[in-house]
């Protein structure tokens, strides 16, 4: 029973996952691994839900939420320690600058469609206004402000087991 329902709802799950994991900041591996959890955890004292179909998508839609509300939650540091300013010129201190600059622009050159060259263009040391980095894509400026979102969203992402494994 257990296995039939699993078999019938994967491929559900898969496209709720990640229909939601985007807007949510998560990994749809990580919403499918929370919900089959969640469904385990209710076959063990509910057993099964009367409308499974009904029940995967709530359980996605409150992963996602949750998700979004720990990724709204957790905040980065605004500033580097006080002593780093007077450290600043020194070769260790610079080595790790340029290792956080490269792992950057790598993780930049990783991200799908069109973001890559968008986010270039955004780190360009000449400036540009979004005129000019429309021009150079060939999209609309008023496409570029949500098109950027779009890409930090998934810069955000790819970095964050990045950062936390350092």
């Amino acid at each position: 029973m257990t296995h039939d329902l699993v078999a019938s709802l994967r491929p559900l799950l898969t496209a709720e996952a990640t229909a939601e994991a985007h807007a949510s900041g998560a990994e749809p591996g990580d919403l499918e691994q929370a919900v089959w959890l969640r469904l385990l955890e209710r076959l063990e004292t509910e057993g099964p839900p009367a409308d499974p179909h009904r029940w995967l998508r709530c359980a996605v839609r409150a992963e996602a939420r949750r998700a979004r509300r720990r990724t709204r939650d957790e905040r980065p540091y605004g500033t580097e320690p006080a002593s780093a300013a007077e450290y600043a010129h020194e070769p260790e201190r610079l080595a790790l600058a340029a290792a956080r600059h490269r792992a950057l622009r790598d993780a930049v050159r990783r991200l799908p469609g069109r973001c890559p060259q968008v986010l270039e263009a955004l780190l360009s040391p000449r400036d540009l206004t979004y005129r000019e980095i429309a021009g150079e894509l060939g999209i609309s400026q008023g496409s570029l402000g949500p098109e950027r979102s779009r890409c930090l969203g998934c810069l955000r992402r790819l970095l964050t087991p990045e950062v936390a494994a350092g």
